[in-house]
């Protein structure tokens, strides 16, 4: 938890590193990146977008994970501890909460 770099994420510091090597910085954790950008229903998913899960630590907004949406029904994220980041279908979750478009300005 708190990985932030290639030597160990976790699933908001990858997606803010990800983000980052764009040039668009985002809040750190799972509790703050549901409040950037714009909501964007699951029918409208583009690659690029975030996906946001209930989680196994869900925070008081209901949200415990996060990852990026890549297109085809699968979404790139870092899991969990002691495993590495990978693809997988976003049809697998039962505890998607939502999505968020971000632009940068």
């Amino acid at each position: 938890w708190g990985g932030m770099s290639p030597e160990g994420f976790d699933c908001s510091g990858f997606v803010q590193y990800v983000y980052k090597q764009y040039g668009i910085t985002l809040p750190r954790t799972t509790a703050q990146q549901p409040n950037v950008g714009t909501a964007v229903d699951k029918s409208d998913l583009q690659p690029g977008d975030l996906v946001f899960f209930r989680g196994s630590q869900p925070h008081s907004n209901g949200i415990g994970h996060v990852g990026i949406y890549i297109g085809n029904d699968q979404f790139i994220h870092a899991p969990s501890t002691g495993d590495v980041v990978k693809i997988s279908k976003l049809s697998s979750r039962k505890d998607y909460r939502g999505a968020r478009r971000i632009i940068n300005d």
